[in-house]
């Protein structure tokens, strides 16, 4: 049994690692060819810098779905969302503090609320049909078209080292195949330790699951706070939040459909709640002060410590 453990737990650190390094593969080398056909720098990074942050919840999830693991498919999503607002933007904020902008609340922040709340509709009855999730795809494809839009006129500033060469598209590839054989194998080291220590498959998924998938979200959080763009890590984990709750719960339930365990509605309540009000604190002087950020941090652990008691 020992035995077992750390060979799953060795397996989920490892798939991590490849998550996260196949994730930095894609997200550099899509940025490039999205601004090679004239993205903006806004709408690349509420688009396609939330998709490479987010492919290894892409990933994880469908799997999760096809393998009958629906808690794990769904708490992915919905742990992730809480641990990019609560502890994520929250740990910058007490670092660094996260200053805002009027359309980056009004519009990504109503977006990311509102998403939230569809979710928790969805799950109500502890199920997610494909023509709900069909209803979320249609909802994200409404998002990017309205982003699309938004960006004619916008100016690029990207630097130089940014343009496409002849191996941006093989790097493309070779990051995206990496997080597709990685999230299988975190998803089944994932499930045996759950079985082998006793916890519910909502709560690995909920918690260490959605901690590993969200590394990337980290490291480019992380990354922008030192530079001291904190607005650009908000932006990036908006982005990030509203991408894993339309676009990957749109496309892992149109594929399978999942049940879930009744704690799914409890803790997407929790999600809505937790979002509007990191939504109306970077709103507020459109600024997240260290108390502000050190609350939203507070509020995202406790709900941790519920779900695992």
């Amino acid at each position: 049994m020992v035995s077992a453990v750390l060979l799953a737990t060795a397996t989920f650190l490892v798939s991590i690692v490849v998550l996260w390094v196949g994730s930095e593969l894609f997200v550099t080398n899509a940025a490039k060819v999205a601004r090679r056909v004239g993205l903006s720098d806004l709408t690349v990074g509420l688009t396609v810098v939330a998709l490479g942050t987010s492919a290894p919840e892409v990933a994880v999830s469908i799997d999760a779905a096809l393998v009958g693991a629906g808690d794990i498919a769904i708490a992915n999503v919905v742990g992730s969302n809480l641990f990019n607002v609560g502890l994520i933007l929250g740990g910058i904020a007490v670092v660094a503090g996260v200053r805002s902008s009027p359309l980056l609340i009004w519009r990504d922040g109503v977006v990311m609320v509102g998403s939230s709340l569809v979710v928790l509709l969805f799950v109500w009855d502890l199920r997610v049909t494909r023509v709900e999730g069909a209803i979320l795809l249609g909802l994200f494809v409404a998002y990017l078209l309205v982003l699309f839009v938004a960006s004619r006129g916008e100016q690029s500033h990207s630097p130089s080292n940014t343009e496409m060469t002849w191996w941006t598209p093989v790097l493309l590839v070779v990051g995206f195949v990496a997080i597709v054989g990685a999230a299988q194998f975190l998803v089944e080291s994932a499930v045996s330790i759950a079985r082998t220590v006793g916890l519910s498959e909502w709560v690995i998924g909920e918690t260490i699951v959605a901690v590993g998938t969200s590394t990337p979200e980290i490291v480019a959080s992380a990354a922008a706070a030192r530079k001291g763009m904190g607005d650009v890590a908000a932006g990036n984990l908006i982005g990030s939040n509203i991408f894993n709750a339309l676009f990957i719960l749109g496309i892992t339930t149109t594929i399978a459909p999942v049940s879930v365990a009744e704690t799914a509605t409890g803790t997407t309540l929790w999600l809505v709640a937790i979002s509007a009000l990191a939504a109306v604190l970077l709103g507020t002087e459109r600024v997240l002060g260290r108390l502000e950020g050190l609350t939203l941090v507070m509020i995202n652990l406790s709900r941790w410590v519920l779900d695992v008691l």
